[in-house]
């Protein structure tokens, strides 16, 4: 997305409660937002204006010394999180862990390969993964569908929200890939793995 051009006049009244409403829902609600939802927000049928009202804000954070950023995803949606470099002080101060390790390394290893099935899963991840899938489909993180004797596991939109992930299974698995090398460096180093991240794919040990 392109940089609101310097020569920019400076922001009307309107246009500064319009933008505070965008950063409301957007600290409100915790996960990625799209267009669509927001218009409704700030009241703009003109999701370009809200896309530029979106730019404008994530300079602001980016640019003011927060704690926090706004991002837009490869997916037109735009997100308020924690910035990586103050993740690794204040994680333990966290009071909601969605998942054990194990059910999120079944997880990892699930969004990775999907779509994949059920019994490929339990071969690679053991037996455990069966009560890790009921797990990751009781919370809505995933969906199965029938292919005859097992099913076909993948994740579902609220993962992709959750995770701050595309919702298009192509740009997930690169952003995925993306993750895990920062995962990997980061125990290279000796620091704590990021909250809401998922752990590289791999096999059993559960």
């Amino acid at each position: 997305m392109s940089e609101p051009p310097q020569d920019q006049k400076p922001q009307t009244p309107r246009a500064k409660t319009k933008i505070a409403l965008l950063e409301a829902a957007l600290y409100v609600t915790g996960k990625p937002l799209d267009l669509k939802t927001l218009s409704s927000v700030v009241g703009f049928r003109s999701e370009e204006k809200v896309r530029e009202l979106g730019g404008v804000l994530k300079e602001k954070y980016g640019s003011d010394g927060s704690a926090l950023e706004v991002l837009e995803l490869s997916d037109g949606r735009f997100v308020m999180q924690l910035k990586p470099q103050y993740v690794p002080d204040v994680e333990r101060l966290a009071t909601r862990q969605l998942l054990t390790p194990g059910p999120m390394k079944t997880l990892s290893f699930i969004a990775y390969r999907q779509p994949i099935t059920q019994s490929y899963v339990a071969k690679v991840r053991g037996n455990l993964a069966y009560s890790h899938v009921k797990q990751l489909r009781d919370i809505g993180l995933i969906a199965e569908e029938r292919a005859g004797r097992t099913k076909i596991l993948r994740t579902t939109p609220n993962f992709a929200d959750y995770f701050n992930l595309s919702h298009e299974t192509p740009a997930l698995k690169k952003q995925l890939e993306h993750l895990f090398e920062i995962i990997k460096t980061q125990k290279t180093h000796g620091k704590s793995q990021m909250p809401n991240t998922l752990p590289k794919p791999q096999a059993q040990n559960p």
